[in-house]
């Protein structure tokens, strides 16, 4: 199984607004999309997707910006996936015509692989993979992109 580049970046927002939680400005679209090296246009469509799974909070305008809206301390990776990637079968057996639907045993192995693999997912918050090192990383990606800031407007 592949994630998609849609559910990186989804992925990638959250774990950034995790740690932007202690920030007095809220995180804008250009500042994820410059720290991820990302095009606006498709972290835009991303973060409305979240917005509307109510998981980050996004207000327009100048003293506008992107918060998370969930707790991350309850927000499953395996939820995440869901919205993001769907949880439909890795293989379309009825609608690719398969001689051996109905006999093959592949189906049931992928499904039983990824209810595994999503009920993996489950056991994991945004929490659990926000702390240590990622955290701290991220907390430092913060506080260089708003000195960054600081110096332009010097």
């Amino acid at each position: 199984m592949r994630l998609t580049r849609f559910t990186d970046i989804g992925l990638r927002v959250l774990i950034y607004l995790a740690r932007a939680g202690e920030r007095r400005v809220p995180v804008t679209v250009a500042e994820v999309a410059a720290q991820f090296e990302l095009p606006v246009n498709h972290l835009v469509k991303v973060v409305g997707h979240l917005a509307r799974a109510g998981w980050v909070s996004a207000i327009r305008g100048r003293n506008g910006g992107l918060r998370l809206a969930a707790d991350s301390a309850t927000l499953s990776i395996g939820t995440v996936l869901r919205a993001l990637e769907g949880d439909s079968e890795l293989v379309d057996c009825e609608g690719s015509g398969c001689r051996l639907s109905g006999d093959c045993q592949l189906r049931a192995a992928l499904k039983t692989g990824m209810d595994a693999f999503y009920g993996a997912m489950d056991k994991v918050t945004l929490a659990h993979i926000t702390h240590g090192n990622t955290g701290e990383k991220i907390v430092l990606m913060h506080r260089m992109f708003l000195d960054q800031g600081k110096d332009i407007a010097a």
